[in-house]
C-alpha cells in the first residue's frame, strides 16, 4: 500500500474516500505539513496503490496502515472514516480520531434517519458495470453538490482522480459494499479516545445531522458543521479545516502537540 510521508511533527494519518486517492488532501497537506508528519494513504486499488490487491475490508486495510505508520491521530474522509473509526476502536496506536463528512453508518435505517437511501448505493453498483467513467463523474458531482465552492471543488476532484490513475473497478465495488454494509455505531460508546467530527452544512451525501448524532454517541467528542461546505470541506475551506485540526491536536496530551 502506498503511503506518502511528508512534514514534521506528531503523526497524522489521512485516509481518503471512495474512488479518490490521497492526492485529494493536497490543500490540507500544504497547510498541515508545517505542524504534523503526514502519512497520506492511497487505499488498495486506488491511486499509487492501484495494483495492491489487498481486500478493501476493514481489518485487512487497517492492519496494513497500522503496520506502516507510527502512533498518532487518524483522519478519515467519507469512506475513509470507516477505516479511521475501526482503527481508533481497535488499535492502541491510534491516539485520537478525526472524521470529515463520515459516519459509522452511511445507509439510512429506522433508527438512523440522517443517511443515504440504500437504493443510492445499489444504483451506483449497477451503473459501474455499464458506465464506469460516467458513474465516477456523477459521484464527483455529488461530492460537491450544495457547496458554495462547487465549481472549483469539482475541477479539483477531476484533476486528482486522473493524476494518479483511475481506481480499479474491483476496489470500487468493494468500497460500495463497505458503505452499504458497515455499521460501526456500537464502537462509539466504548471509544474513550478524543474525536473530532467535521461536517459540511450543505453535504448531500453525509447529512450534518448524522455526524452530530454520531458525535453525541461518542465520549470526548467535538462536532462542527461548516457553513457553505459540501461533502469535501477541506477543498473549499482548507484554512478552516486546518485550524480545527490544529486546535483539536492541541487538546491532546503534550507529547502529541503540533
Amino acid at each position: 500500500m502506498h503511503i506518502e510521508v511528508t512534514g514534521q511533527g506528531p503523526a497524522l494519518v489521512l485516509i481518503h474516500g471512495w474512488a479518490l486517492n490521497g492526492g485529494v488532501f493536497a490543500p490540507l497537506a500544504e497547510r498541515l505539513s508545517r505542524h504534523f508528519q503526514l502519512h497520506i494513504v492511497d487505499l488498495p486499488g486506488h491511486g499509487h496503490s492501484r495494483d495492491d490487491d489487498t481486500p478493501l475490508a476493514l481489518p485487512f486495510v487497517v492492519g496494513e496502515i497500522a503496520a506502516a505508520t507510527p502512533p498518532g491521530i487518524w483522519l478519515g474522509w467519507s469512506l475513509g472514516g470507516l477505516f479511521a473509526l475501526h482503527g481508533a476502536a481497535t488499535l492502541p496506536q491510534v491516539h485520537a480520531l478525526a472524521m470529515i463528512a463520515a459516519t459509522p453508518r452511511f445507509v439510512r435505517a429506522g433508527d438512523w434517519p440522517h443517511a443515504v437511501e440504500p437504493q443510492v448505493f445499489e444504483q451506483f453498483r449497477q451503473d459501474l458495470a455499464s458506465d464506469y467513467r460516467g458513474t465516477l463523474e456523477r459521484f464527483l458531482a455529488l461530492d460537491t453538490l450544495g457547496s458554495a465552492h462547487a465549481r472549483s471543488e469539482l475541477l479539483a476532484l477531476r484533476e486528482m482522480l486522473v493524476a494518479r490513475g483511475e481506481p480499479s473497478p474491483q476496489a470500487l465495488q468493494q468500497g460500495l459494499h463497505l458503505l452499504e454494509r458497515s455499521d460501526l455505531r456500537r464502537a462509539l460508546a466504548a471509544l474513550r479516545k478524543p474525536s473530532l467530527w467535521i461536517a459540511g452544512q450543505r453535504d448531500r451525501l453525509v447529512p450534518p445531522a448524522g455526524m452530530h448524532d454520531a458525535a453525541a454517541l461518542t465520549p470526548a467528542s467535538q462536532s462542527v458543521a461548516l457553513a457553505g461546505a459540501g461533502h469535501a470541506p477541506f477543498l473549499g475551506q482548507p484554512d478552516e479545516v486546518t485550524r480545527l485540526l490544529r486546535d483539536f491536536a492541541e487538546t491532546l496530551q503534550p507529547q502529541q502537540h503540533p
